[in-house]
C-alpha cells in the first residue's frame, strides 16, 4: 500500500517537473520566436503600431498554448477548457463586434495607408489634419483647433479625400462680371494676376475661360496651380486681388438684387 502511495507521489512529482519545464522553455521559445516575428516584420516595413499589437497578440497566443500543454502534462483535461475557451471567446467577440469592426479598420488603415500623420484629409465627416492613428480610432486635429476621435470603422467604410497626398493642387475660382463690362480686359485683369503671383505655378499653366452666360453676369473659370501647402493663402490672396482690380478698372461684380416699384 505504501509502494503504491509513494508510486502516486512519484509520478506527481515527475508530472510537476515535466509541467514546470514545458513552462520554463515554453516561455523561452515563445520569447524567441516573437522576437524573431518582430524582426520579421520591421524589415518588411510594417507600421510600427501594428508590429507592437500582432507581437502582443502572438506572445499572448502562444503562452496560453504553453499553459494548456502544461496542465495537459498534469492530467487535466484540456479538452473542455478549450471548448470553454472557445465559447468564451466567441461570446467576447460577439460583444464587441463594433471594437472589432473598428481594429480590422485599423490594420487596414496601417497596412495600405491611404493617409499618414500629418496629412490634410477629410474623412468620416470630418475635415482636418492626422494627428495619430491606433488600432481602434484615429485623432484628427481641426482647422480651429479642435481634437476629434473617429473610429476606424467609420473612416474605412466611407471616402477618404487625401488632400496632401499629391505635390500640388488646382485652385478653382469663378468670377462674374456684368454684361455691360469689358470681356478681354476683365479677362486681361485676372491673367496678370496669375502670371505675376509667386506662389501659383507655371507649369501646368493657370487657365482662364469664359465659363457660361448666366442669368445676370458672364462667368469665368480661374484655375491656377499651387503647391498643395498653398493652397488656402494663395485662394484668400487671388480672390483679394481680382476684386480691387476690378474695382479700379471700373469692373462690376453682379450680386442679387430686388428692384421694387410703387404705384402712385
Amino acid at each position: 500500500m505504501e509502494a503504491a502511495g509513494s508510486g502516486v507521489v512519484m509520478t506527481w512529482l515527475i508530472n510537476i517537473f515535466f509541467a514546470i519545464v514545458i513552462v520554463v522553455v515554453g516561455r523561452i521559445v515563445v520569447k524567441w520566436a516573437v522576437k524573431l516575428a518582430r524582426k520579421v516584420m520591421i524589415r518588411a516595413e510594417i507600421d510600427p503600431i501594428l508590429v507592437n499589437f500582432l507581437s502582443s497578440i502572438a506572445n499572448a497566443v502562444l503562452l496560453l498554448f504553453v499553459f494548456i500543454a502544461a496542465l495537459d502534462q498534469l492530467g487535466v483535461d484540456t479538452t473542455s477548457l478549450i471548448a470553454l475557451l472557445g465559447a468564451a471567446g466567441l461570446a467576447i467577440g460577439l460583444a464587441l463586434q463594433g471594437s472589432l469592426q473598428n481594429f480590422a479598420a485599423g490594420v487596414m488603415l496601417i497596412v495600405f495607408r491611404p493617409f499618414k500623420l500629418g496629412d490634410f484629409i477629410e474623412a468620416g465627416g470630418v475635415v482636418g489634419i492626422v494627428e495619430k492613428i491606433s488600432i481602434f480610432s484615429t485623432i484628427m486635429k481641426t482647422g480651429d483647433n479642435r481634437e476629434i476621435i473617429i473610429p476606424n470603422g467609420q473612416i474605412y467604410s466611407g471616402a477618404i479625400t487625401n488632400y496632401s497626398a499629391r505635390d500640388t493642387r488646382r485652385i478653382d475660382m469663378v468670377f462674374g462680371i456684368g454684361y455691360d463690362d469689358d470681356m478681354r480686359k476683365a479677362k486681361q485683369i485676372m491673367v496678370e494676376i496669375l502670371d505675376a503671383h509667386e506662389l501659383v505655378l507655371s507649369d501646368p499653366a493657370p487657365a482662364v475661360a469664359v465659363a457660361e452666360l448666366a442669368d445676370s453676369s458672364v462667368n469665368f473659370n480661374v484655375r491656377p496651380w499651387v503647391k498643395s501647402s498653398d493652397y488656402w493663402p494663395v485662394r484668400s490672396d487671388l480672390i483679394e486681388k481680382i476684386k480691387l482690380a476690378f474695382d479700379d478698372n471700373g469692373i462690376s461684380i453682379p450680386y442679387p438684387q430686388m428692384d421694387v416699384h410703387t404705384d402712385k
